[in-house]
């Protein structure tokens, strides 16, 4: 396989801002398909991508899968696991946005699933190639901090006012709120960075008034290595803290702001227009050190491209997906547990 046809299911922020624009900058790759029932995201699709097919449903889409070769699902979280289960048994290799089911057992089937069908399954955990959380992984694999003892990580925002998105006015069995949509990234970050954990505390609020899911949350995991992460997300930080603080034996890391490709994919950047992609200003390094002496540290340049770059060596190639659905439930048992014990 050279040329891989992509049908994107949904075609909303997830899959016309972060999924489309990516699949488009592999070379291997086109978007041959977008499923959405709405004219005026049709027409997008078709202004983006000029001989894009569009589908009004996942169903007539798979009715007929000789026409694309990778499924990617980038509907409300509780269609994640319908929608990949019917293009898995289509035969059809699927990426699923995340977080990628709403319950561990949904997961475990899908798994199952791929493996009998001999499909490949990946999920959409694109912040392990933000700009800083790929300086703290050098940092951790280089061995610069000492013996990491506390990873601190935030994704915390000031929207006092609820826009009204099923995220917001949804309740814990749609997977709406801030734990699985913000948690999802946090906690596949810190188990990417630190491995599996042995204990998980939490605590969910519901801060605005009109919202059915937590706006405000806080986990605390205490990995099998021994190291401590603390997570925050929130909608109600007037001030946001640190992006990440992360306290090793040895030196200290400290980063603020967030990664730039998001707000570039938004503000309809696209990678390889001839510009750097992913990169971040001196401004905005972290600092390493004690307080003894602390020094400006540049930060690695993101990368979301990487993502697909992968799924295309999977599939064309054999290579390993880019994220491990085991990973991603993984995930999704730390957010089970989250919920149960903050319940």
């Amino acid at each position: 396989m050279t040329h891989i046809r992509v049908g994107v299911i949904g075609y909303g922020l997830a899959g016309a801002v972060f999924h489309a624009p990516l699949i488009a900058a592999e070379p291997r790759m086109r978007v041959a398909a977008v499923v959405t029932s709405s004219a005026e995201r049709a027409a997008a699709a078709r202004r983006e991508h000029p001989d894009v097919w569009v589908a009004a449903s996942a169903e007539e889409l798979l009715a007929d899968p000789g026409r694309i070769d990778l499924v990617v699902v980038a509907t409300p979280n509780t269609t994640h696991a319908p929608i990949a289960r019917q293009a898995i048994e289509a035969g059809l290799p699927v990426v699923v946005d995340k977080p990628f089911t709403v319950t561990t057992a949904e997961a475990r089937a899908l798994i199952a699933a791929a493996d009998a069908a001999g499909v490949a399954l990946s999920v959409f955990q694109n912040r392990r190639w933000d700009s800083d959380f790929r300086t703290v992984r050098r940092l951790v694999e280089d061995g610069r901090l000492g013996e990491v003892r506390r990873f601190e990580s935030r994704m915390e925002r000031w929207r006092p006012v609820v826009k009204g998105g099923w995220r917001e006015v949804g309740g814990a069995a749609e997977g709406a709120g801030y734990l699985y949509d913000l948690g999802s990234h946090l906690v596949d970050q810190a188990l990417t960075l630190f491995g599996p954990v042995t204990d998980v505390y939490c605590e969910l609020d519901r801060r605005r008034p009109g919202v059915a899911a937590d706006d405000d949350a806080f986990l605390a995991l205490t990995h099998a290595g021994g190291v401590r992460s603390q997570l925050w997300m929130s909608a109600v930080a007037g001030q946001a803290g640190p992006r990440f603080r992360v306290l090793g034996s040895e030196n200290a890391y400290v980063v603020e702001g967030l990664d730039p490709q998001e707000a570039d994919l938004r503000a309809g950047r696209r990678p390889g227009d001839g510009k750097p992609w992913g990169t971040v200003e001196s401004a905005q390094w972290g600092r390493l050190g004690t307080e003894d002496h602390v020094e400006p540290l540049r930060t690695e340049p993101g990368d979301y491209p990487a993502f697909y770059r992968a799924m295309a060596d999977a599939l064309c190639d054999g290579a390993p997906v880019p994220v491990d659905p085991r990973d991603a439930l993984e995930t999704l048992t730390v957010l089970e547990t989250a919920r149960e014990r903050a319940r």
